[in-house]
């Protein structure tokens, strides 16, 4: 665009700027057109009709002259650099305790890239900024207007889409003490109102070592914030102007960064003068808020009397937007936008002692929450509506007068000095009066090498960190982190009550019973009688609820558990729910109530493109938790058999497995009959399994422990599968064509095959022993102690035979092989099924002597000769005598009243006068059919004879088969 014309108020300093020029380059150069374009822009922009009033973000400075302005002038609109459709939140600032954030946040977006879910705009408010001032002048003021001009939100993403990948201001921060304060912006994007810094890596530095200064937060205070604090409204604005124009003709040429810029000064110009026509304003009672940067813009749009017509704003996306807001600190505002550690608290204390100095009446939202309280004064009288003075040159005279000698406050040094000490020994430095002497001295001393005349607190803090800090940090915070916290400390903001979400004020009136200050910071400890206040129960499903939504420590129980059929009937938890008050927020985005948003996000974690059947079980298992509904339980339950039939992997096998087993026994405990979804999945989950059973027994990248709980997945549910229709068959040729290479996965192997019939203890047992006789296995044999110990899983009643395994390994192999073998054993049981030891240990402690003298004459099960369990009734039967006489004369009654019921009206027998060899001969005689029916079974041919024939085949039967002549004789006892 051409240039702007000049007028004359700026000739003399335009002059010298460019004899200077001349004289430092040898003749006309690009330097002359640098200095000569700072003029043009602040000339051009002290004469826009429209007063523009630029600020840097968080200066006390701007806010000080912001207030003064604003009581001068009183405007009737005031247009502020702030995103436009944030202006609603605006009013509920009064309800917050300073500082806080509005925030913009889409968790589902409709125009973007999904992997930028979620998205997070956030505007950091203090105290001690020119946009505070500005807004609360404008609520509180009635006739007063205030639009909000800058890009929307949505258009922060959509010209930005090449920097939002990077955004995020808590990274390398996770070690530092104030971590968590920093990270209360979380992955959001900051957006600033007055973003003033050298975009010229090279003139930072110069400016950096020339001002003998540390980093650009303090040059900022020392050579900017101190001389304009004082000045009159034209030298803040023409210095500010110049500074924005230096910082923006000197900004590297990073096109798209350029290109964002001057999009926004379109946008904010092309807004202001729609409302100006809209309205009708007068741009002489109108104020324009925004940064030093902006302010010296050079785009055609720029002015009232700008282009109008060549600017297109673009629309918004499909992306539904909520807003709200979240507490900040003074830490999360430095962490996000690359500021010096303690320098917004410094702003802060230095905006105090300037409202004491100047005696200028800040404005403060009235009813503001956390605002120092004022003596009442009547309102300043309206400015008379005199036409302004013409601008006159304000800038030679700033830039020619020499630098103000403050002169040192001993009693304020001495004071800072005495109270690092203090706060120094309650910290656990061995600090002693010497050390404040030394700081104040060193204070001095570092002021007098950096040119200055009174030690300002960057100097005191590098004065207490030479002085105090030792080689080590006695405890959490280290001298540069007092010095912050003594000058101001990190400030930390609250969202009032009124201010919250739906969701967040439902979330402490549900919790009132507990009777605790839950908005305040902080860790409060709750205890919960529910067996004695059963009021409490409904306080314990909301805890429970907030755990599993929130971070970490935001409830945190420390007595109870909740788990699937079980009531707690005492709790006692950790509740730290002020401190995550920008996570509660954030959650009254998703919704009205914790149910609510619970039911959401589990719905999205079950039908998400990565959801696996162990995840959408776990979403059921969380459903009945902390819902206590069937509905949803089903409907997800339903949808985990779609999953597990499309799944070709067994990762989540053993998670499965736990989860469907806790299910199961959950509804046989509390329903009369099972959902009709998990008696589906158990028959899908059989066949699913059977079918990869050979597969997984041959994958190199199938774990045994997978395996292990396809088995036991199989086993375990195999009673309800086959009363369902499943077919045992199927998981016979399952195993039956399953030849598996690996060891461990062979040891599985053997293991289901016992469990199957196919393979008995015996053939196993010598099987191990084979091992163990093969040097060429013996190596080996670590990977297959590791397969039999997850054969515990599915096959539980080999718990004895593992222990025989090991102890037989321990038993024949020499040192030789054994020492070396040994760390391999331990390391592979460690790590492969270190949750399956206890199981085997137990079994161990049963099998092994209890006491160390009994070890010797100890001799292992497995080595005893195994006796015949039938022996002794056997050899009972083969006596004359008849069985039970004895029992049955002891007690007569008994026995006559068994023999009543029968039928039986024979009297009593002397014993060894029976003629029949048994005395069940004459019962099973009486009892033809039932007779009939075993001995077909048993495959006796024989026919009847007479009683009381000794070679009947009755009394033959109870001879022979004495333990089913037994059977026999108690069923009909029974009748």
């Amino acid at each position: 665009m051409s240039g702007p014309q000049e007028s004359g108020v700026f000739t003399a300093l335009r002059t010298q700027l460019q004899e200077a020029a001349t004289e430092f380059a040898g003749g006309p150069d690009a330097l002359e057109g640098i200095l000569l374009g700072l003029m043009d822009d602040v000339d051009r922009a002290v004469r826009e009709p429209l007063e523009i009033f630029p600020v840097c973000h968080h200066s006390p400075a701007s806010a000080l002259a912001m207030a003064r302005r604003l009581r001068e002038k009183q405007p009737k609109v005031v247009y502020l650099e702030l995103c436009e459709d944030m202006a609603p939140l605006l009013s509920e600032l009064r309800n917050c305790r300073l500082p806080v954030a509005v925030q913009a946040f889409a968790g589902e977006i409709d125009g973007f890239p999904q992997e930028w879910a979620p998205l997070s705009v956030v505007a950091p408010i203090t105290e001690a900024s020119a946009e505070y001032q500005a807004i609360a002048y404008a609520l509180d003021t009635p006739g007063v207007e205030l639009v909000l001009v800058d890009r929307s939100s949505d258009h922060v993403f959509q010209w930005d889409r090449a920097d939002t990948e990077g955004t995020g201001g808590t990274s390398g921060e996770e070690d530092t003490p104030q971590a968590e304060e920093a990270a209360l912006h979380g992955e959001a994007v900051g957006v600033e109102i007055g973003d003033l810094r050298p975009r010229f890596a090279e003139l930072e530095e110069h400016l950096l070592r020339h001002g003998k200064v540390r980093h650009w937060s303090e040059w900022w205070h020392q050579y900017v914030e101190v001389p304009l604090g004082d000045s009159d409204h034209d030298t803040y604005r023409q210095v500010m102007f110049l500074i924005g124009s230096l910082f923006r003709r000197l900004a590297p040429g990073d096109g798209d960064r350029v290109r964002v810029d001057e999009d926004r000064e379109r946008y904010m110009w092309t807004r202001m003068r729609e409302h100006l026509t809209a309205t009708g304003a007068d741009p002489e009672d109108c104020l324009y808020v925004c940064g030093a940067f902006h302010a010296a813009s050079r785009v055609e749009e720029f002015g009232v009397h700008g282009r109008s017509g060549t600017f297109t704003i673009s629309p918004r996306t499909a992306t539904t937007w909520q807003y709200g807001l979240i507490p900040s600190s003074h830490a999360a505002i430095e962490a996000q936008f690359g500021l010096a550690a303690g320098s917004v608290s410094i702003a802060a204390a230095q905006w105090q002692k300037s409202l004491k100095r100047t005696k200028v009446r800040p404005y403060r939202l009235e009813g503001q929450a956390g605002a120092r309280a004022s003596r009442a004064k009547k309102a300043l009288p309206a400015a008379a509506s005199t036409a302004e003075a013409p601008a006159t040159d304000r800038l030679s005279g700033f830039l020619h007068q020499p630098p103000v000698l403050d002169g040192l406050d001993e009693a304020e040094l001495l004071g800072w000095s005495v109270d690092i000490v203090r706060a120094a020994r309650r910290n656990g430095y061995l600090a002693s009066t010497a050390d404040a002497i030394a700081v104040f001295e060193t204070s001095i001393l570092l002021a007098g090498m950096r040119d200055r005349a009174k030690p300002t607190p960057y100097d005191f803090q590098d004065a207490a960190v030479t002085c105090i800090e030792k080689d080590r940090v006695p405890g959490r915070r280290d001298v540069r982190r007092l010095v912050e916290i003594m000058m101001g400390g990190d400030r930390i903001g609250q969202v009032g009550y009124e201010a919250l979400p739906p969701l967040a004020r439902d979330v402490y009136d549900r919790l009132e019973p507990l009777g605790l200050k839950l908005q305040q910071r902080g860790v409060q400890r709750a205890l919960l009688d529910i067996a004695g206040r059963p009021e409490l129960e409904a306080c314990s499903d909301v805890l429970w609820m907030l755990r599993r939504l929130m971070p970490q420590g935001a409830a945190r129980p420390i007595m109870g558990e909740r788990r699937l059929g079980e009531r707690s009937i005492q709790e006692s938890w950790d509740l730290a729910l002020g401190t995550h008050q920008r996570a509660l927020i954030e959650l009254g985005y998703e919704g009205v109530s914790l149910e609510q948003v619970l039911e959401q996000r589990l719905r999205r974690e079950a039908y998400g493109p990565r959801a696996t059947t162990a995840g959408v079980l776990a979403a059921v298992e969380d459903t009945l938790l902390y819902l206590r509904s069937g509905r949803p339980a089903d409907e997800l339950g339903t949808h985990a058999l779609k999953v597990l039939a499309a799944e070709r992997s067994v990762d989540g096998a053993p998670e499965v497995l736990r989860r469907a087993r806790a299910l199961l026994a959950y509804y046989r405990t509390s329903r009369p009959t099972l959902p009709a979804w998990i008696e589906s999945f158990v028959k899908t989950g059989y066949a699913h399994y059977c079918t990869l059973l050979p597969t997984a027994f041959r994958d190199e990248d199938a774990t045994v422990g997978q395996v292990a709980a396809m088995l036991g997945f199989l086993f375990s549910m195999e009673s309800l599968a086959l009363s369902l229709g499943c077919d045992r068959t199927q998981l016979e040729l399952a195993v039956a064509q399953s030849h598996p290479d690996d060891p461990s996965k062979t040891a599985l192997l053997w293991a289901a095959q016992v469990q199957l019939g196919t393979l008995s203890r015996t053939q196993l047992r010598s099987r191990c022993d084979a091992l163990l006789d093969n040097p060429l296995v013996v190596p080996a044999y670590p990977r297959y102690l590791n397969g039999f110990v997850h054969a515990l899983e599915p096959v539980p009643g080999l718990a004895d035979v593992v222990v025989e395994a090991v102890s037989n390994a321990f038993g024949r192999l020499p040192d030789t092989v054994l020492l070396p073998w040994l760390p391999l054993l331990i390391t592979t049981l460690r790590k492969g099924a270190a949750d399956l030891a206890p199981l085997l240990i137990r079994e161990a402690g049963r099998i092994f002597p209890g006491r160390l003298p009994a070890l010797d004459a100890w001799v292992p099960p497995w080595r005893t000769p195994q006796e015949d369990p039938f022996a002794a009734s056997r050899a009972r039967h083969a006596t004359t005598a008849p069985r039970g006489a004895t029992l049955l004369a002891a007690h007569p009654s008994a026995c006559d009243g068994v023999a009543g019921l029968l039928g039986c009206e024979e009297g009593w027998q002397q014993q060894g006068t029976s003629a029949v060899p048994h005395a069940g001969a004459a019962l099973i005689a009486a009892h033809p059919t039932t007779c009939d029916a075993v001995a077909e079974l048993l495959g006796c041919d024989g026919s009847w004879a007479p009683t009381g024939d000794a070679s009947a085949p009755g009394a033959a039967l109870t001879v022979t088969h004495p333990v089913e002549a037994e059977v026999i004789e108690a069923l009909l006892a029974s009748g």
